[in-house]
């Protein structure tokens, strides 16, 4: 027998180093990272979800598409809810194909800045993991 397993033996420290048991401990600094870094996930798909859903409808607005499609109605529904302030944004001009483009667009827009702002701020509070 080694005499490292032996004193261990004697003194009943197998498995410790210096007097301390060995385990395997809680990290909060990793858990913390992890938590905050997959809320800043969620937050950026949210975000670019919701900005994703005021393009279509520019795009489906533009382009002409029947509004009375099923399709076109829930994308214009969602966006008009999506769009917050940005609605009324720009005075309603000439072509309301244009005011669309600007108001929603505008609104596209703010959600991804919101996104990346929001995105940013949550990994920085989660700290680093390392």
């Amino acid at each position: 027998m080694s005499d490292e397993v032996a004193g261990s033996a004697r003194t009943g420290r197998a498995g410790r180093s210096g007097g301390h048991r060995l385990r395997g401990g809680f990290e909060f600094a990793v858990f913390r990272a992890r938590l905050f870094g997959t809320l800043a996930t969620v937050v950026r798909w949210v975000c670019t979800v919701a900005a994703a859903l005021l393009a279509v409808h520019v795009l489906l607005t533009v382009a002409g598409a029947n509004p009375a499609n099923a399709l076109v109605r829930f994308v214009a529904d969602w966006a008009e809810t999506l769009a917050f302030g940005f609605r009324d944004l720009f005075v309603k001009p000439r072509a309301p194909k244009l005011q669309v483009l600007l108001n929603h667009g505008s609104a596209a827009v703010c959600w991804l800045l919101v996104s990346a702002a929001a995105g940013r701020l949550l990994r920085l509070l989660g700290g680093r993991a390392g």
